[in-house]
């Protein structure tokens, strides 16, 4: 229990910071329902496999070489997303097509390159989790799962409720405060991908 609580705890916390990807949930539920919204909330689940596999087995920071290119390609593709969502901010409208297969699997690849190419679930699991899991793993089997069950319970479930909440007031918006969003979420984005670039610049982290 007192791993399931760890996890749980950390996976709030994630779930909940500001972030890329927490901004790309509002943004893709403002824009096409609850439905593109979750679809970007698990991306996690099925990206983090290969950061929890190098964290394990690594244990140590990125080398600054590769953690840099990550970041600035984060960047970049963040830059990308807030371009498209202001560019297409002058004439969305609330009353959107139906989504379609091709269009619910632009939503899944937009949320797992963003959280892929982010340099903090690297570090998150390379400084924070790795050890913690790694600990859970030495008691028993069934602590490491119920740590993982715990954090991604809470970092995807946070963000499913968060797309709930903007779905449901998506009914009160008009397409003048609709547009208005999204050119905050835009903003918001660009801001986020300022942020990385100034990361690999300075090297902060």
């Amino acid at each position: 229990m007192n791993y399931w609580i760890a996890g749980a705890t950390l996976g709030f916390a994630a779930g909940v910071s500001p972030g890329p990807l927490l901004t790309l949930v509002i943004t893709r539920t403002l824009e096409r329902g609850l439905g593109a919204g979750v679809r970007v909330a698990i991306a996690p689940l099925l990206t983090d496999l290969p950061i929890i596999v190098i964290a394990m087995t690594v244990f140590a920071a990125l080398p600054s070489a590769i953690e840099r290119a990550l970041t600035i390609a984060g960047a970049l593709f963040i830059f990308y997303l807030a371009w498209e969502i202001q560019r297409d901010a002058h004439h969305a409208r609330l009353a959107t097509a139906a989504s379609t297969p091709a269009a619910a699997t632009a939503d899944l690849w937009r949320g797992m390159l963003v959280n892929f190419l982010s340099p903090h679930p690297w570090l998150f699991w390379i400084g924070v989790a790795a050890p913690l899991l790694t600990n859970a793993w030495q008691s028993s089997a069934w602590a490491a799962t119920s740590f993982l069950a715990g954090f991604y319970g809470l970092l995807v479930g946070s963000k499913v409720l968060v797309a709930f909440g903007v779905a449901g007031g998506r009914r009160f918006l008009n397409d003048a405060w609709y547009r208005r969003l999204l050119v905050a979420s835009a903003l918001l984005l660009a801001f986020f991908g300022v942020t990385l670039l100034w990361q690999a610049i300075t090297g902060i982290k």
